[in-house]
């Protein structure tokens, strides 16, 4: 995959609006003193997530070497081997491992320096590989599809990935209502009384992406 470079000449795949980004740690973290208070420490989403800490960042889909790079300057020797330990553990059995994690703090600031730093830039590559043209849409279509692959990983195989595989060419023809109703159809995967917060994620996702706008400010929007 090709990318373009910043000014700096650093290598950037995607160019998203602020408001997308900040959309997607709202999905994340909900607010300041809902992270502080139950998603500072390790714990286990549910469903086929693995251990997750910060952001989203899911210790379940991260191999050990991402995992040492992303975190080894920011948390102590001890907690990088519990977190280690749990590399690619998901399901029930990552539910069990957070049993034997240390109960390590990562403050909110440290885990936005991790998450922008390091884990955007990741998943951007992942979104601009899994669909061909999509940094030729608008900004806040860019971000939520960012959001998306973010979410849900970049495969596109299989039964539960068939609303993933049939946006591709609806990226590559432009069509931001088309995408919108596939991320919405999407929710036939998840029981909305058991997760309702993935249904709320992806008709705000489907939303900004149908309503996004072709024109923005500088100060608008950001390359990752």
């Amino acid at each position: 995959m090709t990318s373009e470079r910043t000014a700096t000449g650093n290598h950037y795949s995607l160019e998203v609006s602020r408001l997308g980004l900040e959309q997607i740690v709202k999905f994340e973290v909900i607010s300041e003193k809902y992270y502080e208070k139950h998603l500072s420490h390790p714990v286990w989403p549910g469903g086929g997530s693995g251990v997750t800490i910060g952001i989203g960042y899911d210790l379940g889909y991260n191999d050990e070497e991402t995992i040492q790079s992303d975190w080894e300057e920011r948390v102590t020797e001890a907690d990088l081997d519990g977190l280690l330990a749990v590399a690619g553990v998901k399901g029930r059995e990552a539910r069990e491992a957070l049993r034997h994690l240390p109960r390590l703090n990562i403050p909110l600031d440290q885990a936005k320096d991790v998450f922008y730093a390091r884990t955007l830039p990741r998943y951007a590559r992942m979104t601009r590989k899994a669909y061909p043209g999509v940094e030729g849409l608008p900004a806040d279509a860019q971000a939520m599809l960012l959001s998306l692959v973010f979410n849900r990983g970049p495969a596109l195989e299989g039964p539960r990935r068939r609303e993933m595989k049939a946006i591709k060419p609806l990226v590559q023809a432009g069509d931001l209502r088309g995408i919108g109703a596939q991320i919405r159809a999407m929710k036939r995967l998840w029981d909305i009384d058991q997760l309702p917060g993935l249904h709320v994620r992806r008709d705000r996702e489907a939303e900004l992406i149908e309503q996004a706008r072709t024109n923005y400010s500088p100060e608008e929007l950001l390359r990752v």
